[in-house]
């Protein structure tokens, strides 16, 4: 848990990548984002799946992670009551949290990073088009699990409140590009859509 120097405006909940292929909450996009969110004056979270570090369980296949993620933002909330809570992922946490916080009326707004896209249709996002939330997503060009032009596809039927921000030259896990994903998400939760949605709490 980190906080910003100043009154918070909010509070951010991060899920990591897949735990199976050495995600955890230290993945330096997570990190990164995390840092934007300070950036922007929101108290930041980041935490651990089950069976990731010393965190109990085991993969659950992306079912119990969910539950990980709902338990994370019922803590926030009980900590910080009168804050809006945003709700963000990298890679398979991107699908976790979109998918938690969609529905979640406590979430204000949602973050998704490395957005896996996959052609046969794997990876439906069809369920962010009645989001009625403000969504950032952040897409390396050149990420090998879904370009920025296969994410901009998958996305522009959905909808005018999912906002997308294709960093140039990176991969999935954006490589060279870590200060530009950082920048996105601090633009769009200190002065975007992100932070108009912080707002209306």
């Amino acid at each position: 848990m980190k906080q910003p120097t100043d009154t918070p405006r909010g509070v951010a909940v991060m899920c990591h990548p897949h735990p199976i292929h050495g995600g955890t909450m230290h993945t330096k996009a997570v990190y990164r984002s995390a840092q934007g969110f300070l950036d922007a004056g929101l108290i930041t979270l980041r935490f651990n799946f089950r069976g990731v570090g010393t965190s109990t369980g085991s993969f659950d296949e992306g079912v119990g992670e969910q539950d990980d993620a709902r338990a994370a933002v019922d803590w926030v909330e009980s900590e910080y009551p009168h804050l809006p809570i945003v709700l963000g992922g990298f890679s398979f946490g991107s699908m976790v949290a979109l998918s938690v916080g969609v529905d979640d009326a406590r979430v204000t707004s949602l973050l998704g990073l490395g957005l896996p896209v996959d052609l046969d249709e794997r990876y439906d996002y069809s369920f962010l088009a009645d989001a009625g939330k403000p969504i950032l997503v952040v897409q390396g060009e050149k990420d090998e699990f879904g370009s920025g032009a296969q994410v901009a596809e998958a996305l522009a039927p959905l909808g005018s409140h999912i906002s997308l921000v294709r960093v140039p030259g990176s991969d999935h896990y954006f490589a060279g590009g870590l200060d530009e994903l950082r920048g996105a998400v601090r633009g769009y939760f200190e002065s975007g859509p992100g932070a108009r949605a912080l707002l209306t709490v």
